[in-house]
């Protein structure tokens, strides 16, 4: 029997949750795939370029307040004001930049695809990340030197984006004009890798942690309260003020919390103290853990939902 992302739905979180405790479990499974990560994002970016419909992104992209008020809130207003949040809180410097850079990376490479595992709209997710792409060689250098003095590379930055998201539209776009017929009609099977590379990619995000946790075990549980509550809050601040739908809502929330944490984190290098790169891992969690809490949201929903 054949099955499709949107049939997994009650299992997609759950695969999840199982891919961060492998590999909290299993360190050196996690250690093993951790090289694999620039490739599982390629292939998780053009799975979901493969299964979305363009004539859909263009629409999107016709939208001024998904083309443009969101990109720019995600990018600039929600770093701003995490940043400031942080300084009113008085979470120091090495903290308040963390949340700042965490929040100023553009949405995660597989938020389109946890949105489609959760029923959700894939198009919104995978648009706006494209563009909050696009925008991120100017923002975060910017953002990152305002409330840090720290510079990143807009170059180094920019090139990096170009050859993902530039050689996964390119082989998209040959695939669709080479083998269309054959993609639409196993497109069940795109969707299994993009679920099983998604798998492999939580294992290895989890590299390195379980030790991180261990050396500091009070900072490794700030650091994750911080992560949670960021996350949390972007996403339950997208739900809550942005009117429309819920499953709308819950998608935009979903592009707020859910970044691309890494892409900062190595654009950095060097200039990551040990306590912010214990925050920066600490970021995986909320993103492969909650929508697990999505799902239920969305059951209890349409549970409550008159037939």
């Amino acid at each position: 029997m054949r099955i499709t992302l949107l049939r997994l739905v009650p299992r997609g979180p759950t695969i999840l949750v199982l891919g961060v405790l492998v590999g909290l479990a299993f360190p050196a499974l996690a250690e093993l795939a951790r090289p694999s990560m620039p490739v599982l994002i390629f292939i998780i970016v053009l799975g979901t370029l493969l299964r979305t419909d363009g004539k859909a992104i263009v629409a999107v992209l016709g939208r001024p307040a998904l083309s443009v008020l969101l990109p720019v809130t995600v990018m600039v207003a929600c770093p701003v004001l995490t940043g400031l949040i942080a300084h009113r809180f008085g979470l120091g410097t090495e903290l308040g930049l963390a949340l700042v850079l965490a929040t100023a990376a553009p949405p995660s490479s597989g938020t389109a695809a946890v949105a489609r595992m959760l029923g959700l709209d894939g198009t919104v997710p995978l648009a706006v990340t494209l563009l909050c792409m696009a925008l991120a060689p100017l923002t975060v250098p910017l953002l990152a030197g305002w409330f840090g003095g720290i510079g990143i590379g807009a170059f180094d930055l920019a090139l990096r984006l170009a050859l993902l998201v530039g050689g996964a539209e390119g082989v998209a776009l040959l695939l669709r004009r080479l083998a269309g017929a054959q993609l639409h009609s196993h497109g069940e099977a795109v969707d299994r890798i993009v679920v099983a590379a998604l798998l492999v990619f939580v294992v290895a995000t989890m590299a390195g942690v379980r030790a991180q946790i261990a050396a500091d075990w009070h900072g490794a549980l700030l650091c994750l309260a911080l992560a949670f509550a960021c996350n949390l809050g972007l996403q339950g601040a997208g739900a809550a003020l942005l009117p429309g739908a819920l499953v709308e809502r819950l998608t935009v929330g979903l592009i707020l919390g859910n970044r691309n944490v890494g892409l900062v984190w190595s654009a950095l290098g060097a200039a990551a103290s040990p306590r912010m790169a214990l925050f920066f891992a600490a970021t995986q969690l909320p993103i492969y853990l909650t929508p697990r809490l999505i799902d239920l949201i969305i059951s209890y929903a349409r549970a409550r939902k008159p037939s």
